[in-house]
This record gives C-alpha cells, structure tokens and sequence, in this order.
C-alpha cells in the first residue's frame, strides 16, 4: 500500500509533473476525453470511501461553525473570482473559468493538507462534505448569476452534471464502508491514491486539450490565479477571526477557503464549455496544492521546533 500513499502525498509534484507531460506530448492524454468525468466521479468516491462518518457526525453536532464555514466558502470565493475576472478585463472564456474556480466546493485536498499543517482535521471534512454536498444546487446557481455576466450558462445540464459525478458517488463510496466492514481499512490506504491519479491525468487532459492556448496565456492571467490563490488564505483567515475561532480553526478555514476543488472546475468547463474556459482551473489546481503543501510543510517543521513534536503527535527527529 506504500505506492497508493506515495501517490496521495506527492499530489503537487505529480499534478506539476503531468501537466508538463501532457504539454510536451498531448496525443498520451488526448485519449481521455471521453472518461474525465468518470475518472472525477472516482475521486468523489473516494472521498466516500476514506470520510470518518463517526467523527464527521460529532462534527457536524456543532452546526454553526460548519455553516459560517460553507457560507464563508460560498460568498468569499466567488466573489473574489468575479472581482478578478472583472478587473483583469478577461476575454469571456478566460473570465468565465475564473467564475466556475470559484464557485466550485472546497479541495478533497485540502483534508490532507489540514492534517499536515495540523489544523482541525474533523471540521475539515465537514466543511468539505457539506459543501460538496451542497454544490449540486449551490454551484451552477452562482456560475449562473456570476458568469452569466460573460457568457450564456446552461444551469441544468450543470446542476446534472455535479449530481452524477459528485454527489452520486460520494454516498456511495459512503455506503460501500457499510459493505466492506473491517476490510475498509484497507480501502482508506487505496483510495487517496486513487483519488490522486484520477485528479492528475484530469489537469493533464486539459493541459493538452488547451496546448495550443497555453503559449497565449498572459502574465496577468498567471498573476491573478496567485492573487485569488492567496486572497483566499487571507480572507478565509481574517473570516476565521470574526467568528471567534482558535487558531486551529481559523488556520482550517484559511486552507479550506483558500483551496477550491478545480478538479470539478476542470471538468464542468470541459463538458459543458470549450476547453479554454477549464484553462485557469489548471492553472489554479497546480498552483493552490503547490502553495498549499508548502505552507503545511512550513507550519509543521515550525510545530517541531516549538513543541519537540509535531502537530500529529509524532516525536521529533
């Protein structure tokens, strides 16, 4: 099971490593075209597989800090895309990729790099599944108002689209931990990995779907994908701070605030619109797990040199 973690935790190089790849040669990932969505869904389900349903239900019995959370996800990201969008003086694809990048949920990630920045791990993964849960509705209605502003959005076909690949899987992934039984645990050490491979070879198709655009692609387009990135941090941050979490949480919030699921960004552009509308969802996913793993490798070497452990509660080296 060493490969599958191996995979999981080297998520930001990989998804790096493909995108070149599929730059340099896009004929290898060209051939996905007709499953993206699936592989999505497998993701999805794999978030089902390996969600701790005992310790999201202690979790979710604190309500309120779950839902200033979501509501936090859902107003602060898709205005800060609407805002670079807007500002940047996109061209209506590029503008409206950045609107569906911004309304999409939180990160699967983001769970895993919570953990190693030694956040709330359990109020991660509500955050997460509410909001994915709830993205079915919440998604295409803001991609509606938002992005209708520069070009026409089909609302049902999306609303479809996210039901099939993102809540139809995630409970059943669920309702497979029922079936397994004592085997799910070896199904946890499978799936993240699985998860993982599924998320690369997306980035990586449409990479070489958009090869001939990424030439084109502008410094400023580049600049505000760092912007939004980082704009995230702060604000879910600063959000953190006005509703009187512990450094803990407001540290959760800032990640999960901060990484959106582009993944379900990549392939709803890719389905419903022309590859260049999922070209700053690329841009975006490498980037944000880039900074993402970073900052948690930075936070957890500082946790070992305060404490003489880390956050998770393994002894120093």
């Amino acid at each position: 099971m060493f490969v599958f973690r191996w995979i999981a935790n080297g998520l930001a190089p990989l998804t790096l490593l493909g995108a070149i790849a599929a730059y340099l040669y896009p004929p290898a990932f060209l051939i996905f075209k007709d499953v993206f969505l699936w592989l999505f869904a497998a993701t999805m389900f794999a978030l089902g597989v390996v969600l701790d349903t005992d310790e999201l239900r202690d979790t979710l019995r604190h309500p309120g800090r779950v839902g200033l959370g979501v509501l936090t996800q859902y107003s602060v990201m898709p205005t800060l895309a609407f805002i670079s969008a807007w500002a940047g003086g996109l061209p209506p694809e590029l503008a409206l990729g950045f609107i569906i990048v911004g309304c999409a949920p939180g990160a699967m990630a983001s769970n895993v790099i919570v953990y190693l920045a030694g956040g709330a791990v359990a109020f991660s993964v509500a955050l997460t599944t509410v909001a994915t849960v709830l993205s079915p509705l919440l998604t295409p209605t803001l991609v509606e108002w938002l992005g209708g502003v520069f070009l026409p959005v089909p609302f049902w076909p999306m609303m479809l689209t996210i039901v099939q690949t993102v809540l139809a899987p995630l409970l059943l992934g669920m309702a497979l931990q029922r079936v397994l039984g004592e085997r799910v645990t070896l199904a946890r050490e499978i799936a993240p990995g699985i998860a993982s491979i599924a998320i690369v070879i997306i980035c990586a198709y449409a990479v070489a779907a958009n090869h001939q655009h990424l030439g084109e692609v502008s410094a400023l387009v580049v600049t505000l994908i760092v912007l939004l990135n980082l704009a995230g941090y702060l604000l879910g941050w600063f959000a953190g701070s006005m509703f009187g979490f512990d450094q803990t949480h407001k540290l959760t919030l800032s990640i999960e605030i901060g990484m959106q699921n582009a993944g379900l960004g990549v392939a709803l552009a890719l389905a419903h619109f022309t590859p260049l509308v999922a070209l700053p969802g690329v841009l975006f996913a490498v980037w944000c797990i880039l900074t993402a793993a970073g900052a948690s490798a930075w936070l957890r070497r500082a946790g070992v040199d305060r404490a003489g452990v880390d956050r998770t509660g393994v002894a120093a080296p």
